[in-house]
């Protein structure tokens, strides 16, 4: 156990560390829900990664991505994947600098235990839903977390026994809603904290 793993017993029972490493994450997209969702989790102790995402890092990203400005032009999978890492050396990553397709989805996330959706788009986020929605699979997912009002709460929404959409879930991202670093962030940690609660529910 890496030095980083044995700290995380000041906070957890070593059955509660236990069940956190045995747990599959995968991630579709690594953009402002995305990383900042990777690293809420590595930093909660989970060690084996999925994380599909086609771009590069650019410019408009860092105001709210966990991606910093020498990173500028890289592909974000292979930063992210580096990022967690440094925060914990024992973490596996799967990645591929791919785009989620109708042909292609059949071939990502096969062996996780839980999904996240981190797309910028409505249409990939229903292709996750449609392909994983029956598939037992825990999937969470992202929407409304755009603007600077708060006016609409960030909530946990329990859609069915294995799906959660977090967020207001009536604020897009558009030119009065820009995606901004406080809202994106909190709600990434939202999504994150559904699966930290689910995998340690009744152990002690």
């Amino acid at each position: 156990m890496h030095e980083f793993e044995k700290a995380l017993l000041n906070y957890y029972s070593p059955e509660q560390l236990a069940a956190i490493f045995q747990k599959k994450i995968g991630i579709a997209g690594a953009g402002g829900l995305g990383s900042n969702i990777a690293v809420c989790l590595v930093r909660s102790g989970f060690v084996d990664f999925e994380i599909i995402d086609s771009d590069v890092i650019e410019m408009k990203n860092l105001n709210r991505q966990y991606y910093f400005l020498d990173e500028v032009g890289k592909p974000k999978v292979a930063v992210l994947t580096e990022r967690l890492k440094q925060i914990n050396p024992a973490v596996k990553v799967k990645s591929a600098k791919e785009r989620i397709t109708l042909a292609n989805i059949t071939n990502y996330f096969t062996d996780r235990d839980v999904v996240f959706e981190a797309f910028d788009n409505v249409e990939s986020k229903t292709l996750l839903m449609e392909a994983l929605a029956n598939s037992g699979k825990l999937l969470v997912f992202g929407s409304g977390m755009a603007g600077i009002s708060n006016q609409n709460e960030l909530k946990i929404n329990k859609l069915r026994e294995n799906i959660f959409l977090v967020g207001d879930g009536i604020t897009p991202v558009g030119k009065n809603n820009p995606p901004l670093a406080p809202r994106v962030v909190a709600c990434a940690a939202l999504m994150a904290s559904v699966v930290l609660e689910d995998t340690l529910k009744g152990i002690n």
